[in-house]
């Protein structure tokens, strides 16, 4: 991935791939450089939302620590 996708994008081309591997039109090798490309776009989502959820973790304790709870 040359360019850092953002979330909706990634989610946008996984779902191609997905279109692309449930046609069943493809060829083996052109079927397994769509499953690489997918599972590199899932790991790239997954790290987002971890990061996204860590910010969250810590605007919450954040917070709480303000109101003294």
């Amino acid at each position: 991935m040359a360019k850092t996708l953002t979330l909706e994008e990634s989610f946008e081309k996984l779902d191609e791939l997905v279109g692309k591997l449930e046609d069943g039109s493809l060829s083996l090798d052109e079927a397994f450089k769509c499953y690489k490309e997918g599972i590199k776009l899932v790991r790239h989502c997954n790290a987002q939302l971890d990061k996204v959820e860590k910010q969250m973790i810590i605007l919450k304790d954040g917070e709480e620590g303000e109101d003294g709870v």
